[in-house]
């Protein structure tokens, strides 16, 4: 129990100087905290239906922490600071996800001809469809298993414009991911596709294919996992965020359909803090917009 209110408790009968000096307490605090109790009833009182709503935002989606619920919180009319929303968290016990270890699927060929870095670290650019990061994630399955999943990630929106998911690694697995980011963008031609020395990625068949796309080849230091920071970190939260602290998916099944709930989720919800807190496709339709207003004017 707190001191001032076992003073204001038994106050009627020993008083409240010889109850403070017992407790060892002044009895200008007691008296503040007595005039500050409406006060802090409010306050408890607000964080009480604030924390009602931070859980119903982690339960629709529980990978999320402290800022995308605080943006989910604003957009839907309740303004709140971060700070604060990090301390009811705290109270009742809720967290975002953390990250995993990972696990190593770059493979180089040390004989394979590279491309040069045409990107080195500057994971931007100034529009949709010019620039691209690629990767290779693996995806636990059972006790043995493995799938693979194969991105491309557009720079300037963060947008995943091409995935394919394979039993494999085999350079067909990074090939249908470019295929599928060409049919979402329609063309591809002179955009720059940076990846690291992976076997799939040196491949004379998928040169071949960025050849017929239009695209131009870039690849990352050996060593580095620097120097393809982004696909990084979209693999390690998409892994933190559909495993949710599971050792593997439960079979193939189980796999191949998160994924692809939450590959879609990514881009059409899922707050990105580097997008202002705005899901990929929102941003590029948002700037878009904006783009074609100040043409206008």
């Amino acid at each position: 129990m707190n001191r001032f209110q076992f003073v204001a408790d038994h106050r009627e009968r020993y008083g409240v100087k010889r109850l403070c000096q017992i407790l060892g307490v002044a009895r200008s605090s007691f008296y503040y905290w007595q005039v500050t109790a409406p006060a802090r009833a409010a306050r408890q009182a607000a964080d009480t239906m604030l924390a009602a709503r931070i859980r119903t935002v982690h339960t629709a989606d529980t990978t999320y922490g402290v800022p995308r619920i605080t943006a989910e919180l604003r957009d839907s009319g309740t303004p709140v600071n971060h700070k604060r929303v990090a301390r009811v968290m705290r109270g009742i016990g809720l967290q975002g996800l953390r990250l995993r270890r990972r696990h190593r699927t770059t493979i180089p060929d040390q004989a394979a001809a590279k491309a040069p870095d045409l990107i080195r670290r500057d994971f931007t650019a100034p529009a949709p469809n010019q620039r691209y990061v690629g990767d290779i994630t693996y995806l636990p399955v059972g006790e043995r298993g493995f799938l693979y999943l194969a991105t491309v990630i557009d720079l300037h929106s963060r947008r995943l414009a091409g995935w394919a998911i394979a039993d494999h690694m085999r350079t067909d697995l990074v090939i249908d991911a470019l295929t599928a980011a060409q049919r979402t963008r329609g063309s591809l031609a002179g955009a720059i596709f940076h990846s690291d020395h992976g076997a799939q990625y040196t491949s004379k068949d998928f040169a071949a294919a960025c050849k017929t796309v239009g695209v131009r080849q870039s690849m990352s230091t050996v060593g580095s996992s620097a120097n393809n920071a982004l696909a990084e970190s979209f693999n390690a939260s998409f892994k933190r965020e559909t495993l949710q602290g599971r050792r593997a998916f439960t079979d193939e099944r189980d796999a191949r359909l998160t994924s692809f709930r939450w590959l879609h989720r990514y881009n059409t919800i899922r707050r990105h803090s580097r997008l202002g807190q705005q899901s990929p496709i929102t941003y590029e339709r948002i700037h878009a917009t904006s783009t074609t207003i100040a043409q206008a004017a």
